[in-house]
């Protein structure tokens, strides 16, 4: 049975379901200033050094605290439909993670849509990772994980390395993950009603913002249709009433038929992104506590 903190939240979103029903418009403005507000709700409480640096160009920020080992990485890519969210609305997520993973985060804000089309964001993801390597941290000592558009761009970074023949990262994680922005699949028609965190045409108007007149089944764009072969480890998490389940349940069966080594986890009854409320929410404590102990798996013996 779900915690009573997290009915309450739910009831709360319920609520504001009920009293802003989804008009399936797209504000990006408003879609910015609402996701940096939500954050702030959410704030960790856990002791932090933040440091502010330029990654190839990419502005990003370096996520630590007091017991981090040095040479474990994660890098980070927020979620927000490729319009928005930032280093400042997903730092306590990711420091939540660094925390249970005993690493430290480079978080990035890559560049958006509209300003920014695809493949920008690939490209400054990219772009990070080679900064990380550069800087001799070796890709057995990296992982890759990203939340929502951030855990399909986790993805496509992975595919992009793979196909250009550079050395891959340890393993991704992705938390309730966008595979597909064509935004079809089962769970679109059985979550419609019951998943209130995501405004199923404002959703569709992001994917088609991110890439304007460019085909929605493009590989980078949306891994689902990938060729997912040769990727290492892949960690996911997703809610059981998210619009996005079948992005998450589909990529993971294809990614099996592929060879790839993938851990799904469907959490019963969970939102988009439950994580979010980890410090006050038992199942987003004990997912990212999940989260922790698959990193220290794959990170642990080299």
């Amino acid at each position: 049975m779900p915690s009573w903190q997290f009915r309450l939240i739910k009831t709360i979103f319920q609520l504001r379901r009920f009293f802003n029903p989804p008009t399936g418009k797209l504000d990006v403005e408003k879609e910015r200033a609402e996701t940096e507000a939500l954050a702030a709700n959410f704030r960790t409480k856990i002791e932090l050094a933040c440091i502010t640096i330029n990654a190839n160009e990419v502005p990003a920020e370096w996520i630590t605290i007091p017991r981090t080992s040095p040479d474990r990485v994660i890098l980070y890519l927020h979620g927000g439909s490729y319009n928005s969210g930032s280093i400042a609305s997903h730092r306590s997520l990711a420091a939540n993670i660094v925390n249970a993973a005993n690493t430290r985060a480079l978080i990035i804000d890559y560049r958006l849509a509209p300003e920014h089309r695809f493949p920008t964001a690939v490209e400054d993801a990219k772009a990070a990772y080679r900064w990380l390597l550069e800087n001799q941290f070796s890709p057995a000592r990296i992982i890759v994980a990203g939340d929502s558009c951030g855990g399909g761009l986790a993805l496509s970074l992975l595919i992009s390395l793979r196909d250009e023949g550079q050395p891959l990262p340890a393993a991704a994680v992705c938390l309730s993950p966008w595979t597909n922005l064509a935004c079809t699949g089962e769970s679109w028609e059985i979550n419609l009603k019951r998943d209130i965190m995501l405004d199923p045409g404002a959703l569709i108007k992001s994917a088609q913002l991110y890439l304007g007149e460019l085909d929605p089944r493009l590989p980078l764009a949306s891994p689902l249709y990938a060729d997912l072969t040769g990727l290492p480890p892949i960690f996911i998490q997703v809610g059981s009433e998210e619009l996005l389940l079948s992005d998450a349940t589909s990529f993971a069966e294809r990614a099996q038929a592929a060879g790839v080594k993938v851990t799904l986890q469907v959490w019963k009854a969970m939102q988009h992104e439950w994580h979010f409320a980890a410090n006050i929410l038992p199942e987003g404590k004990q997912a990212i506590e999940q989260i922790g102990r698959f990193i220290d798996a794959q990170l642990g013996s080299v």
